[in-house]
């Protein structure tokens, strides 16, 4: 059984578990709840970091690091996932590569924003439609370990897997 080390801090968290799962490719698209983890990733001499401006550009490089040898990940908002079905299930599920998906779910309760609304609701039925299994952490201390435990999901698979972290995980 792995050992977690105990933290409050969510953004220590998701950066710790990136780093117990050897997850040293790091592809995002910028979101106000990243910053921090952002901000971990880029002091982080380990981890190539390369930010996108839309999530299938985002995914598009992983795959290409994932055949080059890398262990990837993409940070992004619940927003991009629309916008990358088609990247996930042409490229990801058809070619069977693993990527680790940390999404920060806006528009789940607690969004100050309504605009953010409707896609909060459509995610995890998004993600059940293109068969993509996912964790939510509600605790940093359940995020550290979920995101280990959902990286070795990905990679034995050899498809994608999300965790979802909603605002009030922030």
């Amino acid at each position: 059984m792995e050992e977690f080390k105990i933290t409050t801090d969510s953004s220590v968290a998701i950066y710790e578990g990136l780093k117990k799962a050897g997850i040293n490719f790091i592809v995002s698209v910028p979101c106000v709840n990243l910053k921090k983890l952002l901000n971990l990733i880029d002091d982080d001499p380990e981890i190539k970091h390369v930010p996108v401006t839309i999530e299938a550009e985002g995914f598009g490089i992983c795959a290409g690091a994932y055949m080059g040898g890398k262990n990837v990940a993409i940070l992004m908002q619940n927003s991009g996932l629309g916008n990358s079905v088609n990247a996930l299930t042409s490229l990801f599920e058809l070619y069977k590569f693993p990527i680790l998906m940390i999404i920060s779910q806006r528009g789940s309760p607690g969004e100050s924003i309504v605009g953010q609304v409707p896609m909060g609701k459509a995610t995890t039925k998004v993600l059940d439609a293109i068969n993509i299994r996912y964790y939510m952490p509600k605790t940093p201390s359940e995020s550290l370990e979920l995101v280990y435990k959902g990286w070795n999901l990905s990679k034995t698979s050899l498809e994608p897997f999300a965790l979802l972290f909603e605002i009030r995980y922030w």
